[in-house]
């Protein structure tokens, strides 16, 4: 028996996805994560944007095009947020963001097959996702997300060293809808770090929140092995007036102190982040703070996205600002991170690395280095493993390097 589990949308999602296959897999079945030819369709939805809505309602005809007599089930944030859209032709099965391990148990009812009570996901071959918590308490006015997803909810200190134990990938990213709030009995995500230390991999945060920032947190960090140097801090507005509409805990200069805490520590770390455009009541002045933090913080990539109002958040009553204003707006941002990553990037032309080779295409093996630069190196090298490499000349994405020690 085959099934494709197709997923959209978060890193959590695919985590998850992940882990329904290993079940599957172990119980002997063919998993595939690509739609194609399959017994049985498993479609993990999302429901972040009313545009990955759409996708997740078009899923199911997508996957009856390869076998329209094969069962299909369906779980996520869209499912959840509005179970009627999909309740269709084929369906057999239909739960939300909650419950997704109810799936194998259908399954396993269906098909009379025995699958393990827990299993670790395999992982990828040089990076793995290690999820340690889910849900989120933030209740950000745009966001549906904490309705979906439900409160939040850590896993324990031991079960995630249990999963690094086993995974055989040279990176581990620590991810989750809000990990900034991971706890595990008191421990928090400090807690957490301190007890990676000693593990021989290179360690990566997911999405973190200003609260995390501080020094204690920062200073377990310099601790790990091997830790990388790279911050994905949420902002979503550079200003504060926008930002307290948004039902964010923090203001335009306390943002940009925390990237000051971060360079205190880490002074050749990457911050990314993510920026909304025309966010209800956002003013040209509001959006000309947007634009002019981008430098100040001295972002090294910035995704910047237009604000896509959701039924059921306390922002969907608020005025909308027209479509063409967000769409101008977000390519301003768009043309103004793509000069801060340059920037960002350029400072390190002429200066040594270590990057994990990923894949090799075209002639060319490619990774990221700890501050997530992404590295093309002119050679067949052995993905995941770890090499110093030398930045010679900037790359659309990224930069040309050449091994100086293997």
């Amino acid at each position: 028996m085959k099934a494709v589990i197709f997923t959209l949308g978060c890193k959590v999602n695919e985590v998850e996805s992940e882990g329904i296959a290993a079940k599957l897999s172990a119980a002997g079945w063919e998993t595939s994560f690509d739609l194609g030819y399959a017994d049985i369709y498993i479609l993990n939805t999302c429901a972040v944007t009313r545009e990955a809505e759409k996708k997740s309602r078009q899923l199911i005809s997508r996957a009856r095009k390869f076998n329209p007599n094969a069962p299909v089930y369906v779980c996520g944030c869209a499912s959840e947020k509005s179970p009627e859209d999909f309740k269709k032709d084929g369906v057999v099965f239909l739960c939300g963001a909650r419950d997704k391990d109810k799936i194998l148990d259908e399954i396993c009812s269906r098909y009379s097959i025995s699958c393990p009570s827990y299993i670790y996901p395999a992982g990828a071959h040089t990076r793995a996702f290690i999820k340690i918590q889910d849900g989120c308490n933030n209740f950000c006015s745009y966001c549906i997300i904490p309705y979906l997803r439900g409160r939040e909810k850590s896993r324990s200190i031991e079960d995630i060293l249990g999963e690094i134990s086993s995974c055989a990938a040279p990176e581990i990213v620590l991810t989750g809808i809000n990990i900034s709030s991971y706890n595990d009995g008191g421990r928090g995500l400090e807690g957490l770090i301190r007890a990676l230390y000693g593990v021989k991999k290179r360690i990566r945060l997911g999405s973190l929140e200003c609260s995390a920032i501080t020094e204690d947190f920062l200073n377990a960090l310099k601790g790990l092995d091997d830790f990388a140097e790279h911050f994905h801090l949420s902002l979503q507005s550079g200003s504060t007036k926008v930002l307290k509409s948004m039902n964010r805990h923090y203001t335009r200069q306390q943002y940009l102190q925390k990237c000051q805490y971060i360079y205190k520590f880490f002074p050749d770390a990457a911050i990314t982040t993510d920026i909304i455009a025309g966010f209800s009541g956002e003013s040209e002045e509001d959006f000309e703070e947007s634009l002019s933090i981008i430098p100040l913080a001295g972002f090294s990539r910035v995704h910047a996205f237009p604000y896509s109002s959701r039924e059921g958040t306390k922002a969907f009553s608020l005025p909308d600002i027209p479509a063409a204003v967000k769409k101008e707006r977000t390519k301003r941002l768009i043309e103004v991170g793509a000069e801060a990553e340059n920037a960002y990037i350029s400072k390190f032309l002429g200066r040594r690395l270590d990057f994990i080779a990923e894949q090799y295409v075209e002639g060319y093996t490619s990774g990221y280095t700890g501050n997530y630069i992404r590295v093309y190196v002119k050679d067949e090298l052995e993905a995941g493993k770890k090499y110093g490499v030398l930045l010679k000349e900037r790359r659309a994405d990224g930069a040309l390097a050449e091994v100086y020690e293997v």
